[in-house]
């Protein structure tokens, strides 16, 4: 695995990462860096290089990922099914959200690049352990229930994951659903977690793909 770190601008390190429409809330300067990397194991997940806009700032209760969070379902997975996972919406940034115009058939996004930065300065961020739980979680998944995972489009666009310290979300930004391997997912939480740390003077990340079609983060529930 080889990391490049280049500090690329100043934004706001909220737990709502900037999507392809920037909200219009306050911002807050905040440096973040951006990681480029290749995963040995999976060269698909090369990162690609793209520029930023800023994040609006989103108070949140402990264990959502924005404020006024609706969850619309909940379970729990992996062996010992401790690691929950929700489909979540975020009614406050329902405007801003693409909806679906037209039923269509998921697209596939397994392998697509990304990239990835991580929100500064340090302190605050979740256990690199906590994390690899859901992880393994989702490789568990993967071997026994599929390797692919559907998200949706509108008040459907998100799933949530948590375990302890450890929350990971992925968002769909598209107008179409689009399906995400679970083991891409895990390798990312298993990079981010332990690489947007303290000794980074991080607090977490995400990673956004190259088209902003979705994007993945890692943060302190």
């Amino acid at each position: 695995m080889s990391i490049m770190l280049t500090i690329k601008w100043t934004g706001h390190s909220s737990p709502f990462p900037p999507p392809r429409n920037n909200f219009s809330a306050a911002l807050q300067p905040a440096i973040y860096f951006r990681l480029s990397y290749k995963l040995q194991q999976n060269p698909a997940l090369l990162l690609s290089k793209v520029s930023f806009a800023g994040a609006a700032l989103v108070p949140r209760a402990a264990g959502d990922i924005c404020d006024g969070q609706v969850t619309l379902s909940e379970a729990f997975i992996g062996p010992d099914k401790n690691v929950r996972v929700q489909y979540a919406t975020c009614p406050k940034y329902g405007s801003k959200v693409k909806t679906l115009e037209a039923r269509q058939a998921p697209i596939d996004v397994c392998g697509n690049s990304c990239a990835t930065s991580c929100f500064t300065p340090s302190g605050g961020g979740p256990n690199p352990n906590d994390c690899a739980v859901i992880a393994d979680a989702l490789l568990y998944d993967s071997q026994n229930i599929g390797p692919l995972f559907t998200v949706g489009t509108g008040t459907n666009n998100t799933v949530v994951m948590q375990y302890a310290t450890c929350l990971t979300f992925f968002v769909n930004q598209d107008t179409v659903p689009i399906e995400y391997c679970r083991d891409d997912w895990s390798s990312l939480v298993k990079f981010i977690a332990p690489n947007c740390q303290a000794t980074q003077n991080a607090h977490g990340g995400f990673c956004l793909a190259s088209n902003e079609q979705w994007f993945a983060q890692v943060n302190h529930s």
